[in-house]
């Protein structure tokens, strides 16, 4: 399952998220989409959960959840 994460800290490091995500299981993949000139974070970003089970309770646990001082949105990602 693709998780959409919003309202990342703009200092998070992708190792960061994986570690927070990691609880709720098997995490496949993780990517903090950063501007193409600057190399910043955009503050936003999408983790692979294993599972849809797995994903849905990152959901529930996360969504709303501080995360570095800043409050994360966690959602099923919409396809491209």
């Amino acid at each position: 399952m693709n998780l959409y994460i919003g309202n990342l800290s703009y200092n998070l490091e992708e190792e960061e998220l994986e570690d927070a995500f990691k609880a709720y299981g098997e995490v496949k993949s993780v990517k903090i989409i950063k501007d193409r000139e600057t190399g910043n974070s955009k503050g936003f970003g999408f983790v692979e959960m294993s599972s849809s089970e797995e994903g849905n309770a990152s959901i529930e646990a996360l969504n709303g959840k501080e995360l570095k001082g800043r409050e994360i949105r966690v959602n099923e990602a919409r396809p491209k």
